[in-house]
């Protein structure tokens, strides 16, 4: 199938990890070994197939066999040492390892020292910073394939639902409660939430997937815990999050895409896996491209607008195979205040993806409808 992550992808590389040795591969051609510490492996080099389109990035091994391997013609890459990130990794990030070195009192976490780092040369890196952030970015999308684990119909295992909307919304506004309950309901549905990663809207939807099954009790005990710190900007808005995760400490899983790209934002805690990106335009394409079984659209401003158009886009050339449901949460947002879905209806007359598209304020008919309309799989 055609769709981003799809069996079918990335052709050219072919990264694996310790199974190859207990697989007892052997020929290690057209094959990119990437950040495995070899040096403890007892290996007879000689029995491997190597040349010059086998690379080795991020590995560890003894000298004299990494020169044998060189001679036979197989390449070498490591990144430095100083770099505050990995630019190869194995697995996407978690909250825990973006958030180390936090406090309230000052904020020395990972995810601030690689914001200011990135920072200095995002307009103009040199060719040297482009080759981490761009293989940075690659190991992401790894991450997210193995996370989501395409089938051969080209759809994911997880059912994949995004949500999109303001990033300055208010904890204790009415927009962030009807995303989380929309979330919530969708998660106890049995979707996999997806969100860009920041706060506002975004936070909402990771929370209302991570609270899925509590009571209302405790969900009106959330939702007072988080108004005594409404925005990011507020004193204690990450103290107000630890403590619902102190409360609840198993919650349901989700997946949040952000970027370090619009600047530094408090790390979203409700997130069980975090696909943090250098570059913005892969990001918000991959989020797209992943919600196959469809999009949420809480109120929001231009960023979400782009996205919506972006999504109407993949919808009307059908870019990855499918057809995916585009939900607009919030009927004075989009039909008074802006005119966008009676626009997107326009654009979508005579289109398959125009039976795709719903308008509500109720979370029940969000889960009503996308189970209604699955991903629709239409050939060109």
């Amino acid at each position: 199938m055609a769709t981003k992550f799809g069996n079918d992808s990335c052709p050219i590389f072919h990264t694996i990890d310790e199974e190859w040795i207990l697989a007892g591969t052997k020929d290690l051609t057209e094959t990119t070994l990437v950040d495995i510490d070899l040096r403890d492996l007892t290996l007879d080099w000689s029995t491997y197939q190597v040349d010059d389109s086998t690379l080795f990035i991020g590995c560890q091994l003894p000298l004299t066999q990494e020169i044998e391997l060189r001679q036979r013609g197989a390449n070498f890459l490591r990144a430095p040492h100083a770099l505050p990130y990995r630019p190869l990794r194995r697995n996407l990030y978690t909250w825990r390892e973006l958030m180390e070195g936090y406090s309230e009192e000052k904020d020395n976490s990972t995810d601030l020292k690689i914001y200011r780092h990135f920072e200095e040369a995002k307009r103009c890196p040199s060719i040297n910073e482009a080759l981490w952030q761009r293989l940075h970015d690659f190991s992401v999308d790894e991450g997210l394939r193995r996370l989501l684990d395409f089938q051969g119909d080209g759809l994911p295992k997880r059912r994949t639902v995004g949500f999109m909307g303001g990033h300055s919304t208010g904890r204790n506004t009415p927009e962030y409660e009807m995303s989380l309950r929309t979330a919530k309901r969708l998660a106890e549905a049995g979707y996999f939430v997806v969100s860009g990663g920041g706060p506002g809207i975004m936070e909402a939807a990771n929370l209302g997937a991570y609270l899925a099954g509590v009571s209302e009790a405790d969900l009106q005990w959330a939702l007072r815990t988080l108004a005594t710190a409404p925005t990011y900007k507020d004193q204690g808005f990450q103290a107000a999050a630890y403590a619902i995760l102190d409360r609840f400490p198993d919650g349901e899983e989700s997946l949040a895409i952000p970027t370090w790209f619009y600047g530094h934002e408090p790390s979203n805690l409700f997130a069980t896996y975090i696909a943090k990106y250098f570059s913005n335009s892969i990001r918000e394409d991959t989020l797209l491209a992943i919600a196959l079984y469809g999009i949420v659209y809480a109120p929001g401003s231009a960023g979400t607008t782009q996205e919506i158009f972006m999504d109407a886009t993949q919808n009307h050339y059908v870019t990855f195979g499918y057809v995916s449901p585009m939900v607009f949460l919030g009927r004075q947002r989009y039909t008074q205040e802006t005119n966008l879905y009676p626009l997107i209806e326009q654009l979508a007359a005579g289109q398959v993806y125009a039976d795709y598209l719903h308008l509500t304020d109720e979370p029940g008919e969000v889960v009503t409808f996308i189970d209604k309309h699955p991903p629709l799989y239409v050939t060109k």
